[in-house]
C-alpha cells in the first residue's frame, strides 16, 4: 500500500494536476456599480469531444476517516472537473499525472484549508470526494454530454494528515 501525507494546497504544488481555485491570491475588478469585487478566471473549464456542455452541479458529501484508505483512482478524459467548498470545508485530495498507468512514485497528497477549491485537468487521476470533520456541500463543474467520461485504475493508498 501507498503511504502518503497529505500536504497543504499550493497552486504551485498542484500545477501539475489543475488548478487551484484561492480568491486570497487572485486579481479582481470591481463591478456592480463598484459593489462586488469579480474574481475572474480562477480556472481552467475543459469540455472536449462533440456534444460536450459545462454541467453545473452541488455535491454533498458525507465525512471520511483518517488515515483516509482508497483502493482506485478516477480520472475524466474528456474534461476537467472543479470542486469549490460552500460554506469553508476543507477536503484532501489525492491526485496523479495524466497517463494510462498510474507510477506511485507520483502520486501525491493534499490537504485544503477550506477556502480553497480544485479544479482537476482533463485526463489526471483523482481520488474520489473526502471531505473532513463534518458534512460538505461543494459547487461542482465538469463536462457532460455524449461518451464515456470516468476512468477508474485500481491503486491502493493510505493517507494521513
Amino acid at each position: 500500500m501507498l503511504e502518503l501525507k497529505a500536504e497543504p494546497l499550493t497552486a504551485e504544488a498542484f500545477a501539475l494536476f489543475g488548478d487551484v481555485i484561492d480568491t486570497r491570491r487572485a486579481d479582481w475588478f470591481p463591478i456592480n456599480a463598484g459593489r462586488t469585487r469579480r474574481y475572474h478566471d480562477l480556472a481552467k473549464v475543459e469540455t472536449l469531444g462533440e456534444g460536450a456542455r459545462t454541467l453545473i452541479s452541488i455535491f454533498v458529501s458525507q465525512p471520511v476517516e483518517i488515515p483516509l484508505e482508497l483502493d482506485f483512482l478516477e480520472r475524466h478524459p474528456l474534461g476537467s472537473q472543479a470542486f469549490m467548498p460552500l460554506h469553508e470545508e476543507r477536503f484532501v485530495v489525492v491526485v496523479a499525472p495524466p497517463g494510462d498507468e498510474i507510477d506511485p512514485a507520483e502520486v501525491r497528497a493534499f490537504v485544503t484549508d477550506g477556502r480553497q477549491g480544485v479544479n482537476y485537468h482533463a485526463c489526471t487521476w483523482h481520488a474520489i470526494q473526502s471531505v473532513l470533520e463534518r458534512e460538505g456541500e461543494f459547487l461542482v463543474i465538469d463536462r457532460g454530454g455524449e461518451g464515456n467520461n470516468c476512468d477508474e485504475h485500481p491503486v491502493a493508498v493510505r493517507v494521513t494528515l
